[in-house]
């Protein structure tokens, strides 16, 4: 909705006139041109739609084809001579055949604001807002059969209710209702909604405990600020003692502070990045969020985060994609997810993740487009490509074995400048949790002589399996391999089915080589 023309229709579709009038029963349907039109296509002359049958020359639907008028349920009706024909469905370039009514519209409007949704609880109830667009009010107990209304047509006295804004959030400790990047007071004290018109810098908030009361006076809590570093609000996360406000330039700290003002707001950081309006998350005390070119921590000061692999996600992400990249949190692990379109796509495919347990970084390829950590769910809950996942169940991938690895960066065992033999490996792994009875792990080790060379022996690898599991759990004592080179990668991967593994630290019996 809201995506190419009026009903459907594109400028792009092929158009040819009739060329003679045609009356509600002809089948045989002469044209000025029929280049391009071929038999089966649909075809639009005012409301009715027709299915092209045989052509010959100029004629749709001769011969053993005829035309099939009033298609799609539309009625068969005359035309006049030279009435616009329209090639709905057959055109060369797809994108140019208009859309059904609840089919998908294919039409790409560049630089437009794609449907972001933010959300946040009043009690039971929810209070909804599309980034740039209107806010909406749901109410649990009118059931799920009535959807949500926009905010200024909810019952009660409303006073300069904003009617667009960028994200609503309610805060907890104090229940005001705040709009970030909204429309301004309303042309009076009694004004029911605000002026309509946007300022991508200014927060309002409603009175306390009241969702619709936002013009200020001296018997109530509401009010507005203003942000004064950065020239557009892109998100607002709230921690446990204040809301933090980023704009595309600054981070501000929001809080409570009581009458007569309610609110304060005061600037922390400036010259820093977001890379979008759901790139960062709060977890326990710090936030983390992902910026154009670097990751971030404001754990009391703002940080940048040391990324060993960050050429790896800013040198391959789409950039014009960049409103999609959403972050998560995986907080059984200590994992902050941000997932990310890489720079061959337009949609997520790639995820970075940052263990700040560990604080070790790793990557991956997964399309997930939206995701919930575990809380009143067991289970972190994802989106993608259609499907709803549960996250952190069982082991493998409905039934098949799941290929899950850990790799590590070059290594140099004895220096650069010589060569070493890699004669054997101590594993160090543990399958507590594995559903399979002897489960097991590939222990790879690869070579290469030269820095800017590929990996020269990738297949040298052997095979950790456990054969008991009490008193103690007993696998696999030693691996042989036999590999030479300057620098190694050692890589442990699963590809079996039940097997849960976690590494400890293994050790690798190397000895220096000669040059041949």
């Amino acid at each position: 909705w809201g995506a190419g023309q009026w009903s459907g229709t594109t400028s792009g579709a092929l158009a040819t006139q009739l060329a003679e009038a045609l009356d509600a029963s002809e089948t045989d349907i002469d044209v000025d041109s029929a280049t391009g039109i071929t038999a089966g296509d649909l075809i639009l002359i005012e409301n009715e739609l027709i299915t092209v049958g045989t052509i010959s020359s100029n004629t749709l639907g001769t011969g053993g084809g005829p035309s099939t008028r009033g298609a799609s349920g539309t009625a068969a009706a005359t035309h006049a001579d030279n009435t616009l024909v329209r090639l709905a469905v057959g055109n060369a370039d797809s994108a140019n055949d208009f859309v059904g009514w609840g089919n998908a519209a294919s039409v790409t409007v560049s630089g437009a604001q794609i449907r972001l949704w933010s959300h946040d609880n009043f009690g039971e109830d929810l209070i909804i807002n599309a980034r740039d667009g209107g806010i909406f009010y749901w109410d649990k107990t009118n059931g799920f059969s009535n959807r949500a209304v926009e905010l200024s047509t909810r019952a009660g006295t409303k006073t300069s209710v904003p009617t667009v804004a960028k994200q609503i959030l309610v805060s907890d400790q104090d229940r005001h209702v705040i709009a970030f990047g909204c429309d301004g007071l309303g042309a009076s004290a009694t004004a029911t909604q605000g002026d309509g018109i946007q300022d991508p810098l200014l927060i309002r908030f409603s009175s306390q405990e009241n969702p619709i009361d936002f013009f200020p006076t001296t018997t109530n809590t509401a009010g507005d600020l203003r942000l004064g570093g950065g020239s557009e609000f892109v998100q607002a996360v709230e921690t446990k003692e204040q809301i933090l406000v980023y704009t595309n330039k600054t981070l501000h700290s929001m809080r409570f502070i009581g009458p007569p003002f309610t609110f304060g707001i005061k600037e922390l950081s400036k010259n820093i990045t977001i890379m979008s309006s759901y790139s960062a998350i709060a977890i326990d005390d710090s936030v983390y969020w992902m910026g154009v070119d670097t990751f971030y921590v404001y754990n009391g000061a703002t940080q940048q985060l040391p990324c060993s692999v960050k050429d790896k996600v800013f040198l391959d992400l789409n950039i014009e994609e960049r409103d999609k990249v959403h972050v998560g949190a995986n907080t059984e692990f200590g994992e902050v997810i941000w997932f990310y379109p890489s720079a061959s796509s337009t949609e997520i495919d790639k995820y970075i993740i940052y263990n700040y347990i560990e604080n070790v970084w790793y990557f991956g390829t997964l399309a997930r487009q939206a995701w919930l950590d575990r809380g009143i769910r067991a289970l972190p809950l994802a989106t993608g490509s259609q499907n709803l996942f549960n996250h952190e169940t069982g082991f493998d991938d409905d039934g098949s074995a799941m290929t899950a690895f850990v790799e590590s960066a070059p290594l140099s065992l004895s220096g650069v400048d010589r060569f070493s033999s890699v004669s054997s490996i101590i594993p160090d792994v543990n399958f507590a949790g594995s559903t399979a009875v002897n489960p097991t792990v590939d222990f790879t080790i690869k070579a290469r002589t030269h820095s800017g060379s590929g990996f020269t022996q990738t297949d040298d690898s052997n095979t950790a399996q456990r054969s008991a599991t009490t008193p103690v759990e007993v696998y696999t004592n030693k691996l042989d391999v036999r590999v030479r080179g300057r620098t190694f990668s050692l890589r442990v991967e699963s590809t079996s089915l039940g097997t849960k593994f976690k590494l400890g630290s293994p050790q690798v019996n190397v000895v220096q080589d000669g040059r041949r």
